[in-house]
């Protein structure tokens, strides 16, 4: 063991016997572990990172964004309105296109298969389990 690892372990051993450790958020409760082995080992972190801050790709946005004008298409009665959305719909639906079009060239099988997981979890209803 080395320095720094006994060093750190002391740390721990101090603070479980301050009880630093006693009140912290998930005491007593599972671990949720994430699986990623979908996701090539080289873009787990990146992904990591953009799913904590909140961040979505752009085609993970794009892709959400077209499922919500679909759901607005389908409830809405007023022709002008019903105009405006399929609009949008299809700028948004371009726009996908066109970043799988530049992307699929570069696209792993891993990264494929991560991607349609990812998309039929956004698709899923929201009644239904993901």
């Amino acid at each position: 063991m080395s320095f720094l690892d006994s060093l750190v372990e002391q740390r721990i051993q101090e603070a479980i016997r301050n009880g630093d450790f006693d009140n912290l958020p998930g005491k007593g409760k599972p671990l949720v572990l994430e699986d990623w082995s979908a996701v090539p080992e080289e873009l787990r972190l990146s992904y990591k990172i953009m799913k904590n801050s909140g961040f979505l790709p752009e085609e993970m946005q794009l892709r959400k964004d077209m499922i919500t004008l679909e759901e607005l298409l389908a409830c809405c009665h007023d022709e002008e309105e019903r105009g405006k959305l399929k609009k949008t719909l299809n700028a948004k639906k371009l726009r996908f296109n066109m970043l799988m079009e530049e992307r699929s060239m570069n696209l792993s099988p891993a990264l494929a298969r991560y991607r349609d997981r990812i998309e039929t979890k956004l698709s899923a209803e929201p009644d239904k389990p993901k």
